[in-house]
């Protein structure tokens, strides 16, 4: 795992084989956006001690979606450190293992990136504790928010801190190779519709599940590409 600093003192992105979680800080307070598959609880607590920070004032995870390279960790951390598990309503009782994850429509080309995908571990039933919509509070990073962007699964979200220019993306948006709409996606259409409705936020920092974070000249990269992009 890779530990790249984004923002200093406040966003750290942790880059595993594949995708990758971010780690924000609100003072000594954490939030982990995603969480790594099964195999990555360890890899991020020694990721949070290296940073001189506790593990222990982990507060929440949010999960932008119900996949098992982001979901896989957050139950073990949220059991050792006390966390709290937020997610969409709607991917919610796939994350509990209530409901089975919904299948893509592939693209051919996306057939073997999906069999790759597929070698991650399944994530264990996880539970969430709080079911958010669109707009809802999450309580850090100074007002931070959900923004639902349906499309790559049901209930995908963005999360916006507004205060801070900073956007996570979840896997609506990738940035391997050029900046592009994400993978396997349920319905495409609406995939494209979450990835305008994200671009218009306008963010300086844009955090994806899969790319690096793009951090100059991010809000007219985001434009540009989601105007080309086509349904």
């Amino acid at each position: 795992m890779d530990l790249v600093e984004v923002l200093p003192n406040r966003l750290h992105m942790l880059r595993f084989p594949i995708g990758q979680a971010y780690l924000w800080q609100d003072g000594e307070a954490l939030t982990l956006i995603d969480a790594g598959s099964v195999e990555s609880a360890g890899e991020i607590e020694g990721a949070v001690r290296s940073l001189g920070l506790l593990p222990e004032r982990l507060e929440r995870i949010v999960l932008t979606h119900c996949h098992r390279d982001h979901v896989g960790a957050a139950g073990e951390l949220a059991a050792r450190w006390d966390a709290r598990i937020l997610a969409h309503r709607l991917d919610a009782p796939v994350i509990r293992g209530e409901r089975p994850v919904p299948e893509p429509v592939l693209l051919d080309w996306e057939v073997p990136l999906y069999a790759h995908g597929l070698t991650v571990p399944e994530a264990p039933p996880t539970p969430v504790d709080q079911e958010v919509e669109d707009g809802d509070a999450l309580g850090f990073g100074d007002g931070a928010y959900a923004v639902h962007a349906p499309g790559h699964t049901d209930g995908s979200i963005g999360v916006h801190l507004p205060r801070h220019g900073v956007l996570f993306t979840g896997d609506c948006v990738a940035a391997v190779g050029p900046l592009m709409l994400g993978v396997f996606n349920v319905d495409r259409a609406r995939a494209v519709g979450s990835f305008r409705r994200l671009a218009a936020l306008s963010p300086t920092v844009a955090c994806f599940g899969h790319g690096d974070p793009l951090t100059t000249d991010t809000a007219a990269a985001l434009a540009k590409a989601a105007a080309e992009t086509e349904t």
